[in-house]
């Protein structure tokens, strides 16, 4: 409901207005002021949107009031009365940026007339306001959507030029990204929200960058113990959706605007270490600087990992896990010989079922040697030697290479209309999810939730341009059943919505 103040010393002229506006059913929250002075008091505390003044009072006059109360409140209508002789006074408060005039005795149909001409023009300007903060909002989202996925700074200046806000963006110190295996974000990002906010002390920012990942912006009014805010966050949104949830936290930003995208891809690393972690939901940046990860988890985990290695073909990923074996059994002196031996030859009989022109004789000899060896040096020197023949076949059969992700990608190729998780595809291909991802974005550069967004938006941007289809049909066909969550995330991929990406051609 709008907000009037009624000025006038007469109070028999304050309520006959108010008897005015009930007569034509105009409903509007009404403060009344005997004088110019009493006006600019109440009206330093508080803000109206409609001033109607008299002219002649005492203490402060209309026209003083209007001199005072008009630039400092650029949004108020303001209304004068006054009698036929003040008329040429009247004028002059017009030319103030006073909105209309009514003379005196007050005319019901005109003062009619005249009040409903001011409420829509308020209308009008609340639209307009509404429109133009939801772009601003959008732009700065969209600004920062950018960042987050690698836009250079520059960039994106140039193309939001007067949104663009640097000290705004260099507000945010610190980084957190929730991931889920599963879809999630494309239709509860309230519910999200209101979870966020309960946990979080201090200022943030919430972007969702697809269905299955979300990430926070922090200021550093945030000072707090983010394993615990993590923990609750993960909790709740667990045990609200049912969906299992992780989150990676970054170490502090000194300029955002130049961070934000070199964080999110240590974040995305991070987020990668759940693989060996089953139990743990919070991965802070700080933990992992202060050392070596695979110093902490198991030599079966690290089997397994190996094992994965060398069926993805990963040469650097399985000389960096033997690396880390190797160091565990240095540092821990508890481990008898003979069981370090056994775990090597299991490890070359791994090596020898994918080394297609050695023998059974040359895997027994080999373990042979890697029994005699006298020091752990030795053993060592058998194992790499077999990891260089694993890379001297990798290499000659280069199409060999990763056959799992190109049909993760064949299927995401052919199936990006239907609901598509990373557990789906990670089960398609025998990999656990955390590897998948791993492996997708060493091969292809690009994480694979993005990988699954980007090419459902350049099919959306594709049938845009060719057909004339409804956009709620093409987001059915591009695997948005939300057509609210299709538009928001194309916007955010491109910068303006389905609609005016059609219209402009």
């Amino acid at each position: 409901m709008y907000r009037i103040l009624i000025v006038d010393d007469e109070k028999i002229e304050r309520n006959g207005i108010k008897m005015l506006l009930k007569m034509a059913g105009i409903e509007l929250e009404i403060f009344e002021a005997c004088n110019g002075k009493e006006a600019l008091s109440f009206l330093q505390e508080n803000q109206v949107d409609i001033l109607l003044t008299d002219m002649k009072m005492p203490y402060v006059d209309g026209m003083e009031l209007l001199k005072k109360v008009c630039p400092e409140n650029p949004q108020m209508k303001s209304i004068i009365f006054s009698g036929y002789s003040e008329f040429e006074y009247a004028k002059t408060a017009m030319k103030m940026g006073v909105k209309d005039y009514i003379l005196k005795p007050v005319d019901p149909e005109e003062f009619k007339k005249t009040i409903e001409k001011i409420l829509k023009e308020l209308d009008q300007q609340t639209i307009s306001v509404t429109k133009e903060t939801e772009t601003d909002s959008f732009m700065k989202e969209h600004i920062l959507y950018s960042l987050v996925n690698g836009m250079e700074a520059d960039t994106v200046r140039s193309k939001t030029q007067e949104y663009f806000n640097e000290s705004e963006i260099n507000s945010y110190t610190r980084m957190m990204l929730i991931e889920t295996n599963d879809s999630l974000f494309s239709n509860v990002n309230d519910e999200i929200n209101e979870i966020l906010s309960s946990n979080i002390k201090g200022c943030y920012k919430y972007l969702n960058l697809n269905e299955q990942q979300s990430v926070l912006l922090l200021e550093d009014a945030m000072q707090t113990d983010y394993q615990k805010v993590g923990e609750k966050i993960v909790e709740e949104i667990t045990s609200l959706f049912g969906k299992r949830c992780y989150i990676a936290v970054s170490h502090r930003m000194d300029c955002a605007l130049k961070e934000i995208g070199t964080t999110f891809n240590k974040l995305e690393d991070l987020m990668e270490i759940k693989f060996y972690y089953s139990k743990s939901k919070v991965f802070l940046e700080e933990e992992r600087e202060e050392g070596n990860v695979f110093a902490r988890i198991g030599e079966d985990v690290l089997m397994k990992q190996m094992k994965q290695d060398i069926k993805m073909k990963d040469i650097s990923s399985l000389r960096e896990h033997f690396a880390a074996m190797c160091d565990k059994y240095r540092q821990n002196t508890s481990f008898s010989q003979v069981y370090i031996k056994f775990i090597f030859s299991n490890l070359l009989k791994d090596f020898y079922e994918n080394l297609s022109y050695e023998t059974e004789q040359n895997l027994n000899e080999e373990i042979e040697q890697l029994y005699c060896s006298s020091d752990f040096e030795q053993v060592l020197a058998i194992v790499n030697r077999n990891i260089d023949r694993l890379e001297k076949q990798f290499g000659c059969n280069p199409q060999m290479n990763h056959r799992e992700i190109e049909t993760v990608k064949k299927y995401i190729y052919e199936n990006y209309d239907k609901e598509i998780s990373v557990d789906y595809l990670a089960d398609m291909v025998y990999m656990a999810p955390s590897y998948l991802s791993h492996v997708f974005k060493k091969e292809t550069g690009q994480n694979l939730s993005k990988f699954i967004k980007a090419y459902r938006m350049e099919k959306a941007k594709e049938m845009l341009k060719e057909t004339h289809n409804k956009i709620v049909n093409i987001s059915y066909a591009v695997g948005y059943p939300n057509v609210s969550y299709f538009c928001q995330s194309f916007r955010e991929y491109f910068g303006v919505s389905p609609q005016k990406f059609r219209d402009q051609g």
